[in-house]
């Protein structure tokens, strides 16, 4: 199929596409300030809505590599119709969920509906020329931190309204939208030719693998970490990793390339975006909203305001900051990005966490995440991510990168609510519990610094003519 000159005419295409991924984008921005009314309206406890985060951010990872690599067989729009109808289905369980366990059901779903994201960039890369799909894709990529704040602000204002089930009506009613737009604009496109299988048993080892390890981490503090549940949930996962690593070398066509992952100029990228993520979504995506609307030891602000104060400027600043970190990486080298941008998180996060009671210091130093995370580390690490894969597999850094960023990202949270859940006393989590949640995020972003300077620098010899674009995960 020959691909487009420019956007012309693409715009009903293009708007199915941001109505289908925002459907998804908002139960991972408006949620965060909504926690503690989940936890009030389901009777349940930290530990079970941590839970609920760190499956929604896990099953993201595990549907962007699954879903997008199916495509490649059954075709993009099938698969993006299989993710609006999974996102709906998950939107309607969170809407009448009686309790926490139908409620994780539906977080499940909504994680596993991620793949949009992936879908939508492959389906735009193959229907328009380079000029017009890096329009296009920056369209997309605005929707893909959120709606520059207002979305925080939006799901704090529902949470103190109507109540958290809001969220999931607005999803619903923006995903069936799309739904309906991406089943009347988005045109077919051919499937891509793979050689072998598709690789079933390696993607259910990685699932359950990533799952029994996380699980076991969010909930050790609340089942005892001695406890058999525990230790089943740990090592029933371990197991299943390793079983993984080892079918990976014999697999036909492998989920993860075991050789690309034992590079230098990978594995540390990985462990970078894994320790980046984790420790930023661990505090800004559980702690902080928790603290900050904690009435008995924390700050005691309205949803709202919590969002506003603390939320807001994080994904406006990013906003602003991502597109001028993209100009500045091929200037000064995008692993000086990663490096710089690691270094400022750590000591922005280490002035947070010594000041969190400090509400004016706490909103100032996650103003300046807005630069240095939203800003230097997301556009750094998936910049880098394309520029150092090899030559003769320039998509497979990316790929592993991008699920790394759904990995990172429910490890800190299980990891924060396992040290909430451990600090709580019988009025609930105590001041303890919220600063040891931040010493742990203090804790990944200090690996991520090492590993950030681990980082194979780049052969300029290696560098292809024209790039491959990024995969853009959500964050």
């Amino acid at each position: 199929m020959s691909a487009t000159s420019d956007l012309k005419g693409r715009g009903p295409m293009l708007l199915a596409m941001v109505l289908a991924v925002l459907g998804y984008q908002i139960n991972a921005t408006m949620l965060s300030p909504a926690l503690p009314d989940v936890i009030e309206r389901l009777g349940t406890t930290t530990a079970a809505a941590g839970l609920s985060q760190t499956l929604f951010f896990l099953m993201a990872a595990i549907g962007q590599v699954t879903l997008a690599r199916l495509s490649d067989q059954r075709g993009r729009k099938p698969m993006m119709i299989v993710c609006a109808f999974v996102l709906i289905a998950g939107n309607l369980l969170c809407v009448f969920a009686p309790n926490i366990e139908i409620f994780i059901a539906g977080r499940v779903l909504q994680g596993i509906s991620a793949a949009m994201f992936t879908l939508a960039f492959l389906t735009l890369n193959q229907l328009l020329t380079p000029a017009g799909f890096g329009k296009a894709a920056g369209i997309i990529t605005a929707v893909n931190g959120g709606l520059a704040g207002v979305d925080a602000i939006a799901g704090g204002q529902i949470a103190d309204t109507i109540g958290f089930r809001g969220i999931f009506v607005c999803s619903t009613l923006i995903a069936v939208a799309g739904l309906i737009g991406v089943r009347t604009y988005v045109p077919d496109v051919p499937a891509t030719a793979v050689d072998g299988r598709f690789d079933s048993r390696g993607i259910a080892a990685l699932a359950l693998g990533l799952t029994g390890i996380l699980v076991g981490l969010a909930q050790g503090a609340a089942w005892g970490w001695t406890s058999v549940l525990t230790l089943g949930f740990l090592l029933g996962g371990l197991a299943s990793l390793v079983f993984f690593v080892v079918s990976q070398k014999t697999a036909a066509n492998p989920v993860i390339d075991i050789e690309v992952l034992a590079s230098r100029r990978a594995w540390p990228l990985l462990l970078t975006t894994v320790c980046t993520l984790g420790g930023a979504f661990g505090a800004i995506a559980l702690t902080i909203p928790l603290f900050s609307q904690d009435a008995r030891v924390g700050l005691g602000l309205s949803a709202v305001t919590a969002a506003v104060l603390f939320l807001t400027p994080i994904q406006l600043i990013g906003v602003i900051s991502a597109p001028l970190t993209g100009r500045l990486g091929p200037k000064i080298g995008w692993r000086t990005i990663v490096v710089t941008g690691a270094v400022a998180n750590f000591a922005i996060f280490l002035f947070a966490t010594f000041f969190l009671h400090n509400e004016w210091i706490l909103v100032a130093s996650l103003a300046a995440l807005g630069v240095t995370y939203g800003g230097f580390m997301l556009t750094g690490l998936n910049g880098l991510a394309v520029t150092t894969a090899p030559k003769d597999k320039p998509g497979s850094l990316s790929g592993l990168n991008g699920a790394c960023f759904g990995i990172g990202a429910s490890l800190g949270i299980a990891l924060a609510s396992a040290m909430i859940t451990a600090g709580s006393d019988a009025g609930g989590p105590t001041e303890a519990g919220y600063q040891h949640a931040m010493y742990t995020a203090l804790a990944l972003l200090g690996i991520g610094v090492l590993t950030a300077f681990l980082i194979q620098r780049p052969d300029p010899a290696e560098a292809p003519a024209e790039a491959p674009q990024p995969v853009l995960a959500h964050h």
